[in-house]
């Protein structure tokens, strides 16, 4: 039975569902919640707008305000193109560490939590713990807000959210803006031959990405003194580009994806504000002098909160009280968090496992690490006996 899985065998259970965020997530959380119901407990769906995917939200405890968010992501990275050595879907254990896709980002805090719901119900909690899964984490944290917005209407307000993403355990109350943006360039296909009556699409969405790159450079040259964040500079990344059909014609279409991390203090629409300048001024022009119908069309496609370091957060003195970790603690990369703090609510990241290790062939999380887990689930259980 489901209900009495240790931390590892419930890990074993996740990551057997090859929950890429291209696939759905329905099957897990049928297992999910199949787990809870036999401890009595109810979950909610909040589905996507085809009703392919959901969010799952429960609660353990008393309906009270003050209780706990534990915040985890069901979707995970495809494997793809990358060398694993062994089966993704499959845990396997070697030398210590426990291999499988998902379970550094994030399963392994969803597991744990999932294992210990028997212990969470069996506690005498005095306030709730809310267990909140969203789909879409990894293409933007398109899942979360709609899940965010319900719990607000729904359920007596929490006094903290731990975002479970891989820390290694520490309390982490900083992270950057994730502000993503598409660019289509649209040019005049001619045989290549004939080169100087085209506009070529690959050519000119090179200058864009070539432009973006500058950005970057420019930043690296000039980092932020005292920054918590490593890099101490905002990031512009162009990871995803497509364009052309044959090497002897000159290309109609050309299309790519920029990632930018922006650091708190620093807003990322005004680096795509300079970017559409450019575009406009000095890329378009030469085009539609060839061709009045080609162009650069720019298209915002995720823009996520970063987290800014609160006074008096409520969530960070729980996890300091548990971790006994007092370090101050920031990452690049993207969560949830920054969506958790919108209601007003008491945020921090801290979850097993290292981001070093996240979407990686390979990828794994240490004995050692989801020993360190279960004690903390422990003690937060603990805390709101």
């Amino acid at each position: 039975m489901s209900s009495d899985l240790s931390a590892r065998e419930m890990l074993d259970r996740l990551v057997a569902f090859p929950t890429v965020s291209s696939e759905s997530n329905l099957s897990l959380l049928e297992f999910i919640r199949t787990h809870l119901a036999a401890h009595g407990i109810d979950a909610t769906y909040i589905y996507d707008k085809d009703g392919d995917k959901a969010n799952l939200y429960a609660t353990i405890g008393p309906k009270v305000a003050g209780g706990v968010v534990l915040s985890g992501h069901t979707d995970v990275v495809p494997v793809e193109s990358q060398p694993w050595t062994s089966d993704p879907w499959t845990v396997i254990e070697r030398d210590g560490r426990l291999i499988g896709r998902g379970t550094a980002d994030m399963k392994a805090f969803v597991a744990i939590a999932l294992a210990l719901v028997p212990e969470m119900a069996g506690a005498g909690l005095e306030r709730p713990i809310h267990l909140a899964l969203s789909y879409d984490e990894e293409v933007g944290c398109l899942g979360a807000p709609s899940m965010i917005a319900d719990m607000a209407a729904h359920l007596p307000p929490p006094s903290a959210v731990i975002v479970g993403e891989p820390t290694s355990m520490r309390v982490v109350t900083g992270q950057k803006t994730t502000f993503s943006f598409t660019t289509n360039v649209r040019g005049k296909p001619v045989h290549s031959s004939q080169v100087h009556l085209g506009v070529s699409a690959v050519t000119n969405a090179a200058r864009l990405v070539t432009y973006l790159d500058d950005m970057l450079a420019h930043n690296m040259a000039n980092p932020v003194a005292d920054c918590p964040f490593d890099p101490p500079f905002t990031t512009i990344h162009t990871g995803m580009i497509n364009g052309g059909t044959a090497h002897n014609i000159v290309a109609r279409d050309c299309s790519f994806v920029t990632d930018i991390r922006a650091l708190p203090d620093d807003d990322p629409h005004d680096y795509l504000d300079r970017y559409r300048a450019y575009v406009t001024e000095t890329i378009e022009p030469r085009m539609k002098a060839v061709d009045p119908d080609a162009g650069v069309k720019v298209a915002i496609r995720a823009h996520v909160p970063g987290l800014v370091p609160q006074p008096r957060n409520e969530a960070e003195s729980l996890c300091r009280r548990i971790t006994g970790d007092n370090g101050v603690h920031a990452v690049s990369y993207g969560t949830e968090a920054g969506q958790y703090r919108e209601p007003g609510w008491d945020v921090v990241v801290c979850g097993p496992g290292s981001i070093d290790q996240a979407h990686q062939p390979d990828e794994y999380l240490t004995v050692d690490q989801l020993d360190a887990g279960t004690a903390f689930m422990r003690g937060l259980i603990a805390e709101l006996s």
